[in-house]
């Protein structure tokens, strides 16, 4: 849903003849905690030489529209996907900030349909050194993106 069509406020579809909005019959939330990456990424010459680590943390609503109707892994976003997804984000290049890294995994968390809403949250770690870890957390909409 990156262009919004369809969307509602709310992060809801509507059928797309317009009419009585497609509710889901429930939502999952879907998470991954800490997951600790090298990242290039950095505005400082010393950024720039070496990757340093980041953590990551994804808090995903997924919509039902259906009750699972077998235990296969084909009817659900698959954590592992999502994890595999933000790799290649955080793989393809150098990043000056945190703020564009956060964003470009949000858009990819929230290309899957089933996906309407996202909360990301990156940081630096030993950035500082009296600092545990310094970040951004963001929340988006399927429709913002």
């Amino acid at each position: 849903m990156k262009d919004g069509a369809g969307a509602n406020a709310k992060g809801g579809t509507a059928p797309a003849g317009g009419g009585e909005m497609a509710r889901p019959a429930g939502t999952r939330r879907m998470f991954v905690r800490d997951l600790i990456l090298p990242c290039s990424i950095g505005v400082h010459r010393h950024e720039r030489d070496a990757p340093q680590k980041i953590r990551i943390n994804l808090d995903l609503v997924v919509e039902d529209h259906n009750p699972l109707r077998d235990d296969s892994l084909a009817e659900v976003v698959s954590y592992e996907d999502v994890v595999e997804g933000v790799r290649a984000v955080v793989d393809s290049g150098h990043v000056n900030l945190i703020e564009t890294l956060a964003e470009r995994i949000a858009e990819q968390c929230l290309d899957d349909p089933r996906v309407p809403w996202a909360r990301v949250r990156v940081e630096k770690l030993d950035v500082l050194p009296d600092v545990r870890s310094a970040g951004i957390e963001i929340e988006r909409w399927a429709s913002e993106v």
